[in-house]
């Protein structure tokens, strides 16, 4: 029997990923920081209580590891972790990429750790004679565990509509979290992949406006889009900052909705067979429970 360990395995990614998993047979040490209520415990799943800082005790050597949380405490764990696995696949983000030249310090000190985090992870698989892979998400959605497309379906279902300046016509290519956990299992015994970093864009590309009104559109009751010229919109941006709700949405964030973010998914389709589906939302998608 093959054994797997995931990090993060009662996130969005991670749950995901055990519905590969276990059809194929194969044993799986899933370590998150809370354990999953009963009725949602799977067989062959063994749940270990810890965290990437403060790991429980794990086997000495598995066929797989899958990290579907932080790449920056995973990359620190990993370099320093005795156990012996062939393949590694590590989730990251493109904002590796897209927030390097941010307004915002804090996010171009994020691309900067994740950067650094990647070659961390490729380095210590490299010593290793293991093959690492990373994987780069882009808007994610799909399990109602993000913080993008789920912030902005709440606040939408509690007010009613949501307000977008205008000019919100950066495109964008949001990914289910279906498509990013296949890819992760399709990195399995797969030649030619290691040391390679993949761009996992969704299958669609449409404008800021587009896919936050498909968003508000699917809801029950559908929400309204509400453009608002800027001097109005920085108004209902303070009133969501007063209220504690404008997580996500600071200046630089706001800024980033005219400017197109768009990732070539070329590369992972021809390695990794990467077929993502088209932006077509759901109401469950955007609620965890």
């Amino acid at each position: 029997m093959r054994e797997a360990l995931i990090f993060g395995a009662t996130g969005q990614i991670g749950q995901a990923l055990l519905q590969h998993l276990l059809p194929e047979g194969w044993r799986v040490h899933a370590v998150s920081r809370q354990l999953p209520q009963q009725s949602d415990v799977h067989h062959g799943v063994h749940w270990l209580r810890g965290e990437l800082g403060a790991p429980p005790a794990l086997p000495a050597s598995v066929d797989a590891i899958f990290s579907c949380g932080p790449l920056d405490l995973f990359s620190h764990w990993y370099a320093a972790a005795a156990i012996d696995a062939g393949c590694v696949v590590a989730f990251g983000s493109t904002s590796a990429s897209t927030k390097q030249a941010s307004l915002d310090p804090s996010e171009r000190d994020l691309a900067r750790r994740l950067l650094e985090a990647e070659q961390r992870v490729l380095d210590r698989a490299a010593h290793a004679g293991a093959s690492a892979t990373i994987l780069r998400p882009t808007l994610v959605y799909g399990a109602g565990r993000d913080a993008s497309l789920t912030r902005i379906a709440a606040l939408g279902s509690r007010f009613g509509f949501f307000p977008l300046p205008r000019g919100a016509t950066g495109l964008r290519q949001p990914v289910h979290v279906g498509d990013l956990a296949a890819a992760a299992w399709a990195c399995v015994d797969r030649p030619g992949i290691a040391g390679k970093v993949y761009a996992l864009p969704g299958g669609e590309t449409l404008p800021y406006r587009e896919m936050v009104a498909r968003v508000l559109g699917c809801l029950q009751p559908p929400a309204r889009l509400v453009e608002l010229p800027s001097p109005l919109f920085k108004l209902a941006l303070s009133l969501l900052r007063a209220s504690g709700r404008a997580g996500g949405f600071g200046a630089a964030g706001v800024a980033r909705m005219a400017e197109d973010l768009v990732f070539d998914a070329t590369p992972a389709m021809r390695d990794l067979d990467y077929r993502p589906r088209r932006f077509e939302p759901e109401a469950r998608m955007f609620s965890a429970d």
